[in-house]
């Protein structure tokens, strides 16, 4: 009997599941399989390949289903307006007017995806397009144009190396798995040569033979070899790919299925960092988990599946580090790097783009993994209703999520809390039910920001400690035109010189900005109570320094700043909020019980503020009063102004948003300058009036030694010492983080070396201790009067040793 599109798909995902039970059972070496010759067995390429179209277009599906249909009907229109401004003429230079000349790298790049768009579409049943003997032979003939005069094995490569060796390529097969049965077999010959110039393996650069592939990149390039494999039936092929997966060439140095503790790949703290210094979760972190699941899933059940045992790291890092980045679906921005400026992906894309890829490789994933995949993938589905994932994503993508969301079986996972110091990767994600709280920091191990090709024009700031709030009933915030028209200069959380900066990144290649600061990061106590911090180092040209902050409660964040100084005769400001209002937003703002104006252009100065509240988002105290200036305004701005790519440019449409920014000027040149403020996420303005004068959290120390914070009903003190001091009856012998709870006669602690400056630290506590409950082995404590903890934090790369004491 021959299978149905759709019950193709399920029998990839069965066959799947099979050969991923064996690959965490299995102690034999990764590259197992018979076939390593240049003769692939040919009962398992007819299955591989049609499975290979399958995760392209989807399989069976109900034409009747609106979800299906709608996703056809986008695939369409898309097809459609490709179908039509392609140029079909025997004369023509380019495929398109506006990818001339189609010699240009990132013009042939875009033009074989275009072609790969046309192909799905022919290939999809309900189309326009389908099946249709012309388009298949325009397409054809479009791939042979292309090869002849673009791209093909004479040619050198110029501009950005991924267009020749992972763009071109795989939009090039994925092409030839879709039109395998009208292909003339010299075209396909010339098409697989040009894939063994470019993209020979998965192993190494090709333009520069000498350099290792990691990553995201290591990942796409094994799918590319993978395909050319299966279209050219070279078993070689095939598991040279599956074996660059755990990097069977180099001994694992660089392989997917392993815990780093420096440059690209995952790290044990759920960090993902690619380009050596980028926290990157978000896209290349992304892409990696796709190309991988992409590939397991293609290969199950074969003479090639993956049976690398390691693979069990992957299965953790959907827990350890997508899940916490992922809030109701959005991937945050802090780990999507350079890609916050790209018009065509947003939040809500590279976030549907990661769930698509949990779902993927839950078909193959053990049970235990699965299972709970589904189910937190089901609560972020059934929560986002501002970005509907159907209408992101493709059909085979949707397939998936909709068996998810039909099975009854399946719970929706409620929303995950947790705190998650990430010290890998300089990030800190706070999360609460109803909101979550993102800081992007930086150091001389991990960029501010990176920019190039065109890419990320005014990310200057973006790592200085930008603070996210998401909040559940504003899923919209940052994907609603937020970065083309937000002031770049007046990022939430961050303190800054008002300069005028050049655009970044406008030459080719990517690059990116370390300082010169040792601390950033910060400690967990009991995965829900946080103290982080960064030192601040202005870029060349700003003598700007302060030593900023973060303090993370149940239903609070509390951010100080202290020793903030400047000799630029520039004014220097702390920005406390800049709240995207969309369109047409007005939220009330109060201050100090006072409703403020609500016109456009409206601003005001508040010399003694006690705290603030914006309608819908939550309030803002100043332990001490501050000098507040607020802001309401209109901003219009172009994607275009923030990114000129190649292929990821974006559009001249102006675009115009309101926004409500509160800040506070420290002057010109400040020198000791400093600011408390304390973030209430979703308190009413009652709630918060309340919260500035019961002062339930106490600000105890704020200067260049040491800044603390008590929280009474908690028992809690947290304190971020820059140098050796005593605040709160703790003491530290260096630059640490301190946490510790008091409750009974149970004491927690958490400390941590966010600059990883000292090798052993002695944290002096405020109370006696008289035995030792448990303790991390880095950890010895000394009983009596007040308990000194003695930790070995050398070699631990910032992150938290914990223990657990009574009195």
């Amino acid at each position: 009997m021959q299978l149905s599109r759709r019950s193709l798909l399920a029998a990839t995902a069965a066959t799947a599941a099979t050969g991923a039970t064996a690959l965490v059972t299995a102690a034999g070496p990764a590259h197992a399989g018979p076939a390593t010759g240049a003769d692939a067995p040919t009962a398992d390429l007819p299955t591989l390949l049609q499975r290979a179209e399958t995760l392209l277009t989807g399989g069976d599906f109900d034409p009747a289903d609106p979800d299906f249909a709608a996703a056809v009907a986008a695939l369409d229109s898309t097809a459609k307006g490709l179908w039509d401004t392609l140029d079909r003429g025997t004369a023509r230079t380019a495929l398109w007017p506006d990818l001339a000349p189609v010699t240009d790298p990132g013009n042939f790049g875009q033009s074989y995806t275009r072609l790969r768009t046309l192909a799905t579409a022919w290939a999809t049943p309900g189309t326009s397009l389908s099946a249709d003997p012309a388009v298949a032979d325009a397409l054809v003939a479009a791939l042979r144009f292309t090869y002849d005069t673009a791209y093909n094995p004479a040619k050198r490569e110029t501009g950005n190396w991924w267009f020749w060796e992972i763009g071109a390529p795989r939009a090039l097969m994925d092409s030839a798995v879709l039109l395998r049965g009208r292909l003339p077999a010299a075209d396909l010959a010339d098409y697989l040569s040009v894939v063994d110039r470019f993209c020979p393996d998965a192993d190494r650069r090709t333009n520069s033979p000498t350099l290792a592939e990691t990553g995201a990149n290591r990942t796409d390039k094994a799918v590319i070899v993978a395909l050319r494999g299966l279209l050219g039936g070279d078993g070689t092929k095939i598991a040279s790919a599956r074996d660059a997966l755990s990097d069977v060439r180099d001994s694992g140095r660089n392989s997917l299925f392993r815990y780093t503790s420096s440059g690209d790949g995952f790290y044990e703290d759920g960090s993902f960092v690619q380009h050596g210094v980028v926290a990157y979760t978000g896209t290349y972190g992304a892409v990696l988990l796709s190309g991988t699941a992409h590939l397991l899933a293609l290969l199950a059940g074969s003479e090639w599946a993956v049976t690398d045992p390691k693979v069990s790291v992957m299965y953790e890092a959907v827990g350890r580090s997508f899940a916490p980045v992922i809030f109701d679906g959005l991937m945050m921005d802090a780990v999507r790097g350079r890609a916050v400026s790209r018009e065509r992906a947003g939040d809500h894309r590279d976030g549907a783009a990661a769930v698509a890829a949990i779902l993927l490789l839950a078909t193959g994933a053990p049970e235990p993994y699965a299972a709970r995949w589904r189910a937190v993938v089901k609560g972020w589905l059934t929560r986002n209703r501002t970005t509907p994932f159907a209408g992101l994503v493709t059909l085979p993508q949707l397939a998936l999520a909709k068996d998810v969301l039909g099975d009854e079986g399946i719970p929706a996972e409620d929303r995950a809390t947790g705190l998650h110091v990430f010290a890998d990767m300089d990030r800190v994600v706070h999360r609460r039910p109803r909101w979550a709280y993102s800081l992007s920091l930086s150091s001389k191990r991990i960029s501010a920001y990176e920019a190039g090709n065109g890419e990320n024009l005014h990310g200057w700031y973006t790592g200085d400690g930008m603070g996210y709030l998401y909040d559940a009933d504003d899923l919209g915030q940052f994907n609603d035109g937020f970065w083309p028209t937000v002031d770049p200069y007046r990022l939430p959380g961050t303190t800054v010189d008002t300069r005028q900066r050049a655009d970044l990144g406008t030459g080719a290649g990517t690059s990116t900005y370390r300082p010169t600061n040792a601390v950033a990061g910060g400690s967990v106590l009991h995965d829900r109570y946080g103290s982080a911090s960064m030192e601040l180092v202005g870029a060349s040209g700003s003598t700007l320094r302060a030593k900023k902050s973060w303090f993370l409660l149940d239903n609070a964040v509390i951010a100080l700043g202290a020793d903030i100084g400047a000799t630029d005769g520039r004014t220097v400001e702390t920005v406390v909020e800049n709240r995207n209002l969309g369109r047409t937003g007005a939220p009330h703002l109060v201050i100090d019980g006072v409703r403020q104006a609500g016109d456009q252009g409206w601003t005001g100065e508040f010399t003694g503020a006690g705290w603030a509240h914006i309608e819908g988002l939550g309030g803002y105290v100043f332990p001490g009063t501050a000098a507040l200036h607020a802001l309401r305004e209109e901003r219009t701005g172009t994607w275009r102004s923030i990114n000129t790519g190649a292929d990821t440019g974006g559009s001249t449409t102006e675009l115009t948003r309101r926004y409500l920014t509160l800040w506070v000027d420290h002057g010109l040149s400040p020198s000791g300058a400093s600011y408390a403020h304390v973030l209430l996420p979703g308190a009413s303005a009652l709630a918060t009036e309340v919260w500035s004068r019961s002062r339930p959290v106490r600000v105890v120390a704020n200067d260049a030694t040491v800044q603390a914070v008590e929280v009474r009903r908690l028992g809690l003190t947290a304190a971020n010492f820059w140098s050796a001091g005593r605040a709160a009856g703790i003491t530290s012998s260096g630059p640490a983080s301190v946490l510790v709870m008091q409750r009974d006669n149970r004491i927690s602690v958490a400390v941590s070396d966010p600059g990883r400056t000292a090798t052993t630290l002695s944290v002096e506590l405020p109370c006696p201790v008289g035995a030792v409950i448990s303790a991390d082995d880095t950890v010895s404590v000394t009983t009596g009067r007040r308990g000194v903890l003695t930790v070995a934090v050398g070699g631990s790369r910032g992150h938290t040793h914990h223990a657990e004491l009574v009195q």
